[in-house]
């Protein structure tokens, strides 16, 4: 609903546009985000409908979440794809100095992450991750129970030292991207933003890829084992927040004059 105001905001963070390139980048928003409600978000109903499903059947397995993950990242990937053409015009069109600020805000905010995630002790990243797990748990599920707590906490555990690789993993995707963005003029740059943006995953290091797939594992054995013990309260709760994401898509205006 406020894509439009988030979507510029963010990018203020990393990049300072003059006015012609704030206008250029409004109007290609403004069709990017008609083109997301009219063809994407349908798709997304029906996501949501698949997984509410897996709820209410009690079919909530390793197999099934695994498909609903690889349909999730092909909807990921349309996005990529399509507004990579876009990403490239604006990249090409910066500044030196413009590109500088770019780098020196990531880089800011790669300290920043390595901050957070990294200088604490490894028993106080398990114990924070645990922490972050069991507040979006509860957002969905509700307050969780004493044994579900420790499965969180066994979850963490078993990630180790994952927050090493990630940001690793993410210093090396921005490295490649402002080298790319530094030769914006080349023949081959948005050969070179197509790779960065839609197929990422082929430019992480084998480290993360590793440690990726490992949490991914993880992630979805932490839901199975939750869910076969969760209460009804709980999966009532689950299937009211469900329900709540599918009537915020279906409100919105751009879906319902597409309906019409």
């Amino acid at each position: 609903r406020n894509l439009d105001v988030i979507i510029p905001w963010t990018l203020n963070d990393y990049l300072d546009m003059n006015a012609g390139q704030k206008s250029w980048f409004n109007d290609t928003l403004k069709e990017h985000l008609a083109w997301h409600c009219t063809t994407q978000l349908p798709g997304y109903l029906d996501w949501l409908d698949r997984l509410q499903q897996m709820v209410d059947s009690n079919q909530v397995t390793d197999a099934a979440l695994q498909a609903r993950t690889v349909e999730a990242k092909q909807a990921i990937a349309e996005i990529a794809r399509e507004i990579t053409p876009s990403a490239v015009q604006l990249l090409q069109g910066l500044d030196d100095q413009q590109v500088k600020d770019m780098n020196d805000a990531l880089v800011k905010d790669l300290r920043k992450r390595q901050d957070e995630y990294l200088k604490p002790p490894l028993a106080q990243q398990i114990k924070e991750r645990a922490q972050r797990m069991s507040k979006r748990l509860d957002a969905w599920m509700g307050p969780l129970s004493a044994s579900q707590q420790n499965r969180v906490t066994a979850w963490s555990i078993e990630l180790g030292e994952q927050n090493q690789e990630w940001i690793a993993n993410r210093a090396h995707w921005q490295a490649q991207f402002i080298e790319a963005v530094q030769q914006r003029h080349s023949a081959d740059f948005p050969q070179k933003m197509q790779q960065l943006l839609v197929e990422r995953e082929r430019l992480w290091t084998p480290q993360y890829q590793a440690a990726y797939a490992q949490t991914e594992a993880a992630a979805r054995s932490l839901i199975v084992d939750l869910i076969a013990e969760s209460t009804v309260q709980q999966r009532l709760k689950l299937t009211q927040k469900i329900e709540g994401v599918r009537s915020d898509f279906k409100a919105l205006k751009c879906l319902k004059a597409n309906a019409n």
